[in-house]
């Protein structure tokens, strides 16, 4: 959705009656300046007196008037709009767009969110970004081949966040999953961690290299016959059915790493069905810190991706894709770091960290 300034009509019941909306000739008329004057004032260019710009503003509010920004849009032979594709469910993507508005705005330009949903998968998604004239895309945690997505990048500047993506023409920024996924593993064997399990995230963003980066932390710790990789993808249902598989074992893990934080939530909302205490029972391990992460009640240990860092660099690269189409594509790599909140704790039993 893109946010509009215009106001909907006034009803007074029939289509005869209904309240003329305000023009921007309206308020030129209230303030005895040119409309070209006014159309100035409300695209913030230069041309007015700061005396005039107040005498105008004050008028369209006591009018009741605003600037219509899709009428300006198409005007115009720029939108300055940037599409952002965005899960609604993942509480990461909701902790990036409040950060891509902020820098977006703070660099001219608007955003129009498109979101996927059961019937509306990523390519429909792209299609009405593109269709409202969206100059540029972001794309947060795709899960499109990498040869649909430099197509895309091809005649559109496009920024994919969340993952690597060897295209040209496309931007990729992600954070160095194998440096969070060691940390994670050193800070559970620090503990006294052994039995560790990974759900993994499917086809998930990153998925893949922080399946790798456990897998090869484990080895690397001497522990190979301890690595167990559960199925799973980026939703709460995977950390339940994850959970569940668990507590039907013979004897439980100490310590999980889920494939991020809503999969460490569906997982503990299972142990904590069956009356396992985390982190008493088992320790959990989340991946984004995301904000549900802070949460008092969840205070989850979890891996961090700087969500307005990334953030401010997707819609910076997608600016300059737009100013200089023959730009090389470029990897973004952020640093990763292990927040430790309370769902991690030695194994029952031991004494102290090793």
């Amino acid at each position: 959705m893109v946010e509009h300034g215009a106001g909907a009509e006034s009803s007074g019941g029939s289509g005869s009656a209904r309240a003329k909306r305000p023009t921007m000739a309206d308020v030129a008329a209230r303030v005895g300046v040119s409309r070209a004057l006014v159309s100035l004032v409300f695209r913030n260019e230069p041309g007015a007196s700061k005396e005039t710009r107040e005498r105008v503003l004050r008028a369209a509010e006591e009018l009741g008037y605003r600037p219509d920004n899709a009428a300006r849009l198409l005007a115009r032979t720029r939108s300055m709009v940037l599409g952002v594709m965005i899960n609604i469910r993942n509480a990461f993507h909701a902790d990036l767009v409040e950060a891509i508005y902020a820098e977006a705005e703070r660099l001219g330009y608007e955003v129009l969110l498109s979101a996927l949903g059961p019937a509306r998968n990523e390519r429909r998604v792209v299609e009405s970004l593109l269709g409202h004239r969206c100059e540029a895309l972001i794309l947060l945690g795709p899960n499109a081949e990498d040869a649909y997505l430099a197509e895309l990048g091809a005649h559109t500047p496009t920024v994919v966040v969340g993952r690597r993506v060897p295209a040209n023409g496309v931007d990729s920024i992600h954070t160095a999953e194998n440096k969070g996924m060691r940390q994670a593993v050193d800070h559970l064997v620090g503990l006294g961690h052994r039995a560790i399990v990974h759900i993994d995230g499917g086809d998930g963003p990153g998925s893949a290299e922080r399946r790798r980066a456990y897998r090869a932390a484990m080895r690397d710790l001497g522990l190979q016959d301890e690595i167990r990789v559960l199925p799973g993808d980026h939703t709460e249902e995977s950390g339940e059915k994850a959970g569940d598989t668990l507590l039907g074992d013979a004897r439980l893990p100490t310590a999980v790493l889920a494939g991020n934080d809503r999969c460490a939530m569906g997982l503990m909302h299972a142990l904590s069905r069956a009356g396992v205490g985390v982190p008493q029972d088992v320790s959990v391990v989340g991946y984004d810190d995301s904000h549900i992460a802070h949460l008092s009640r969840i205070n989850l240990t979890t891996v961090r991706q700087d969500a307005e860092q990334m953030a401010q660099l997707a819609v910076r690269s997608a600016v300059e894709r737009l100013d200089d189409h023959r730009l090389p594509s470029r990897e973004l790599i952020l640093d990763a770091r292990l927040v430790v909140r309370g769902t991690t704790a030695p194994p029952r039993g031991h004494a102290s960290a090793l």
